[in-house]
């Protein structure tokens, strides 16, 4: 999921292979963009006026927010893409998935300018830094690598985890970067450094989204109960939801890693947490194939 830079609308992509805009205020549908297969992400652009879509064709979509319109598609990765991310300026579009490469794209003509290699199994998330000096990404090999759009080799690699990385997310100001993993924790690092600042124990759970509020003092996450990746791959691609009821997501204060809050509601696991622009509301996507928005604050 993704909220547009102003909160108006909310996008959602799943695998029933249509992206959804929704009206934040109401939750209204105002829009579907179809896919020929599973929407695997979303993201909006940082003026709001387009729409990027990763899907397991393995080819990114850009889609022009005014009217809907699919302006630009992407043809690059050889397998399934999971992530697409803006930069802060407009200029580039990162995508990444399966194949393990990240791909930067210039996005006035969709040109390929550069394709990051370096992990070893599959790439589940990229984000860039708020001042666009970093792109990050998280990967099934347990790392998250730090990247500069001039440089081949990652500039840093942390390794914590114990098992995949699979959400990242930089704080407001740039200078935190938190990961989300198999391994049931959340990491706290220091961009400049690299220094692994704090973990967050979601034991027994395994972490799949992570966000920071708009003002950097808390932090969103969302969880699978006691499953695997196994079990992941089998529900994307047909099994039934499984029954367990959980209290998966989490609120959480960065500056001691106090565990705030627990919001339960969805009936399985959470894929997907993003605060709004205000820090009013923070929505939830989850495998029960419902879209919660919370509302946090007066």
């Amino acid at each position: 999921m993704a909220f547009s830079p102003d909160g108006q609308w909310l996008a959602s992509g799943s695998v029933d292979a249509t992206v959804k805009v929704w009206r934040a205020d109401d939750g209204a549908l105002v829009r579907a963009l179809s896919h020929p297969v599973g929407v695997t992400s979303v993201a909006f652009s940082a003026d709001g006026q387009w729409l990027a879509s990763g899907s397991y064709d393995k080819l990114v979509r850009v889609w022009r927010m005014s009217d809907g319109a699919l302006v630009q598609t992407l043809a690059g990765h050889s397998d399934a893409v999971w992530t697409v991310a803006f930069s802060p300026d407009n200029q580039w579009l990162a995508s990444a998935g399966a194949d393990k490469s990240v791909i930067v794209w210039k996005l006035a003509d969709g040109a390929r300018a550069r394709t990051f290699t370096g992990h070893t199994l599959t790439v589940w998330e990229v984000a860039f830094s708020p001042d666009g000096r970093w792109l990050a990404s998280g990967s099934f090999d347990k790392t998250v690598k730090l990247w500069r759009l001039d440089a081949d080799a990652p500039a840093r690699t942390l390794a914590a985890h114990s098992e995949a990385v699979v959400s990242i997310a930089f704080s407001p100001d740039g200078k935190l970067l938190a990961s989300g993993g198999d391994d049931s924790s959340v990491r706290l690092w220091q961009v400049d450094s690299g220094a692994l600042m704090r973990t967050l124990s979601q034991e027994p759970r395994h972490v799949y989204a992570v966000a920071f509020s708009p003002d950097g003092r808390y932090l969103a996450s969302g969880s699978r109960d006691r499953s695997t990746f196994g079990e992941l791959m089998q529900n994307i691609f047909g099994s039934k939801p499984g029954d367990e009821k959980g209290e998966t997501i989490r609120l959480w204060q960065v500056s001691d890693g106090r565990l705030l809050q627990t919001l339960a509601g969805h009936a399985n696991d959470v894929h997907s947490v993003q605060f709004s622009p205000d820090g009013r509301r923070l929505a939830s996507g989850s495998e029960d194939s419902t879209v919660i928005l919370w509302r946090l604050g007066p």
